[in-house]
């Protein structure tokens, strides 16, 4: 068992593993930073100047102006915008991702018809399948072509 986890850990599997976790932690900064900073501020704006980020329900029956001072008082709440933008970000990212991932297995299946070439012929008399640098058939010893 230790010389397969060896074998896994040396084909460089973990390794892609690990700069595949990296640039996903990454781009999902950038996606939740779109999101927070360019996307729902006009989305905001549209809907009457509305701040995604400061919707909330206080759940302690007092009244905050700011989701900081919510959390100052440390008062349980239902963050809506939050949830909201967290959403968005979420439909974005698995949207981009998805997008790779068919690019990905686009270029993945291009590579594997390409590589495949044909190495046999079939031979006109006796219908058998023989090398392609054949000159005889090994089947019938008929010409082949």
């Amino acid at each position: 068992m230790l010389k397969e986890f060896r074998d896994f850990l040396i084909k460089g599997n973990v390794v892609d593993m690990a700069v595949g976790f990296i640039f996903g932690a990454a781009f999902a900064t950038v996606v939740k930073s779109l999101v927070e900073n360019v996307i729902m501020p006009p989305v905001g704006l549209l809907m009457g100047g509305v701040d995604f980020s400061q919707l909330f329900i206080a759940l302690d029956g007092n009244s905050y102006a700011t989701l900081s001072e919510l959390t100052k008082a440390g008062a349980p709440a239902i963050k809506l915008g939050l949830f909201v933008n967290d959403t968005i970000s979420f439909i974005i990212l698995g949207f981009v991702m998805f997008m790779f991932i068919k690019s990905y297995n686009k270029l993945k299946k291009e590579e594997v018809v390409a590589q495949i070439e044909p190495t046999t012929k079939i031979c006109e008399d006796c219908a058998m399948e023989i090398p392609l640098a054949a000159k005889k058939c090994g089947y019938c010893g008929n010409s082949a072509v």
